[in-house]
């Protein structure tokens, strides 16, 4: 009798523990994840521009926000101001310095809530070769949603300041009337859509699958309509 008390009071215990759910991967969707920038151009106005080309992962604790992980990789070379002439100078050594510093990077130390849906998140930007800390001021994540594929969407906004010089970008030209061609602060604001890693074992059905399945089951052939 003593035996099965002590039996049940374990399982009961052991009921009781909340089992660690293993985190949530996330894989950002270069298709739908911009990073764009905005620079003071001859003190009057301003010029726009992105990187065509970013990738990454988010690696989410559901339970607590405060523990993920962002990593991001940006190719440095994909910059467009729409303008290939302006495009080639940002390329060159007098900026991004592209043959040298293929890449800039992202990586998170520390996220903070500040408020909802609403985030700090503090980490260590590299650019042209120089590493330092930033903090992305994010709202989000958006609820979760299922695409017409089958695959789980969700998305962020960021943004930031930075100052160029302090990642050595520091060339210039002065103007006869006083003050620079080019601004010293640029202006960050990343859009970002990520799908969700699918578990490891499981077996997602693509969509040419399901038309397949859908085609054996009726016994007509399938059509594939939205193809993404």
């Amino acid at each position: 009798m003593m035996c099965n008390l002590l039996a049940w009071g374990t399982v009961a215990a052991l009921l009781a523990v909340p089992l660690t759910a293993p985190a949530a991967m996330w894989d950002l969707d270069p298709a739908h994840t911009s990073v764009q920038f905005s620079v003071r151009h001859l003190m009057v106005s301003n010029v726009r521009g992105e990187f065509a080309k970013t990738s990454g992962s988010v690696q989410a604790d559901e339970s607590d926000p405060a523990h993920a992980k962002i990593e991001a990789t940006i190719d440095a070379a994909s910059v467009s101001t729409r303008i290939e002439k302006r495009d080639t100078h940002l390329r060159s050594p007098d900026f991004l310095d592209v043959a040298k510093y293929p890449t800039i990077t992202f990586v998170s130390t520390k996220i903070e809530a500040a408020g909802s849906g609403h985030f700090k998140v503090t980490g260590d930007l590299t650019l042209h070769g120089v590493t330092r800390p930033v903090v992305l001021d994010v709202q989000g994540p958006t609820p979760e949603i299922k695409d017409p594929w089958g695959k789980t969407r969700a998305g962020a906004q960021a943004t930031t300041t930075i100052n160029r010089k302090d990642f050595g970008l520091i060339w210039n030209q002065t103007l006869d009337a006083g003050g620079v061609a080019v601004g010293d602060e640029v202006a960050i604001t990343i859009d970002v859509e990520a799908t969700k890693r699918v578990a490891t074992g499981t077996n997602p059905t693509s969509p040419d699958v399901a038309i397949a399945a859908t085609s054996a089951r009726s016994g007509s052939p399938g059509t594939v309509v939205g193809r993404r």
